[in-house]
């Protein structure tokens, strides 16, 4: 039979919580006379589990258990039993309680069912932390969801926080909510609360809530300032850097490191080399050939503390090695190709526009008093030659009277 008045708490408790949750409260005597115990009630924040008795009994014996088959069980002397805040219970899936009196046949048994159509609520769901403090949170609709269906996401960071909805969701070609990012994010040590209602005007719309631990879904930043020192071939080359930023580690001794170091003139055939893993802030390259160009990328994850184990994202890759006599050689031999192309370009402009005898003028000679002729004798000459070659006649006419 139903106990009205735990369905009635219930119901009122789902709806302050977050947004109105579809869910049935049924509770069952095992035994054939009414039960003492009456309003079951539970606070599913701090995870309280009350009831009223008709009766006075020393000891109870509380339990609650998910549909996993995890089962909580605790002895206690009134009519109130806290479980442990950090079993985080999800409803979604739904949840099964009792109520004994130890040495008696008084008992009471109450199931949380999810109320809504079978298949309608969101699969797939997943969030992922990156940069430090974004959040995205993804999922799919319930096969069995309608159309219409909307999709509407709440989260507590804390039992201590409020409550938000998603200021930001990610919507598909139909419209519908399929995602959310959240700013400002930051890591505690409790699990955060996460809820994802569907509304339609066709039919109800089952819920979705899960218990999430934070910092095991935070994608590590690259490690910061790495850096490669490189002495000489004996000496080897000290490679140094700082940890990856955190919203709530500073203690270095919380990572581990991986670090890939490959020879960038090797052959595509060759494999690379296994990356290699240290608990410190450098590394000693004791492998450095001076003639040779090393790429060096570096990856972080958590080993200890809370920080994900898995490993983050790889630092941008640097080189070390030749790499400075190389580029002094690129650069000399770019001038000489730039004075040698200067040269042809002269060249050619000047056989194309300018004359070879005005750029190669005649040089004046001396002139030689001696054994030469001047251009004044060779005038005077010239001019008697001329003056000797004519015959004067002279003609008298005499008037006849």
């Amino acid at each position: 039979m139903f106990d009205t008045l735990g369905l009635i708490y219930m119901t009122c408790w789902c709806m302050m919580l977050f947004h109105p949750l579809h869910a049935d409260i049924q509770c069952m005597e095992l035994e054939a006379q009414e039960s003492p115990i009456r309003n079951v009630k539970m606070n599913w924040r701090k995870m309280e589990l009350s009831w009223e008795s008709s009766k006075n009994f020393s000891k109870y014996k509380c339990s609650i258990m998910d549909m996993d088959m995890e089962r909580v069980q605790k002895e206690v002397n009134s009519p109130l039993c806290r479980f442990p805040v950090e079993q985080y219970i999800s409803l979604h899936k739904g949840v099964f309680f009792t109520i004994e009196v130890p040495n008696t046949n008084t008992s009471k048994s109450c199931t949380f069912n999810p109320g809504g159509t079978n298949g309608s609520a969101i699969v797939n769901f997943s969030c992922v932390i990156y940069n430090i403090s974004f959040m995205n949170c993804t999922w799919q609709a319930g096969k069995n969801a309608p159309g219409d269906t909307q999709y509407f996401l709440y989260w507590q960071n804390s039992r201590d926080d409020k409550e938000m909805e998603c200021e930001l969701y990610f919507k598909d070609e139909n419209g519908r909510n399929i995602g959310c990012r959240f700013q400002n994010v930051t890591i505690n040590s409790e699990k955060a609360y996460f809820l994802v209602n569907g509304s339609s005007k066709d039919s109800l719309i089952q819920f979705h809530d899960e218990y999430i631990q934070l910092y095991k879904i935070e994608i590590l930043t690259p490690p910061l300032n790495v850096t490669a020192n490189c002495a000489g071939d004996s000496a080897g080359c000290v490679i140094t850097w700082q940890p990856p930023l955190t919203s709530h580690v500073e203690n270095i001794r919380c990572f581990q490191y991986e670090i890939s170091i490959q020879n960038k003139d090797r052959s595509k055939e060759a494999k690379e080399d296994a990356p290699l893993r240290v608990r410190n802030n450098s590394y000693n390259f004791q492998n450095y050939n001076k003639k040779k160009i090393y790429t060096l990328r570096i990856r972080a994850r958590g080993k200890s503390c809370l920080i994900s184990s898995n490993w983050g994202e790889w630092s941008e890759p640097i080189e070390f090695g030749r790499g400075k006599d190389y580029f002094i050689s690129v650069i000399l031999f770019l001038i000489a190709l730039g004075t040698i192309s200067m040269s042809v370009l002269q060249y050619c402009l000047c056989k194309r526009y300018c004359s070879v005898k005005s750029i190669f003028s005649p040089v004046p000679q001396p002139r030689d008093k001696f054994n030469a002729s001047t251009d004044e004798d060779i005038q005077a000459e010239s001019v008697n030659l001329t003056k000797k070659s004519c015959t004067e006649e002279i003609t008298m006419v005499e008037e006849m009277t």
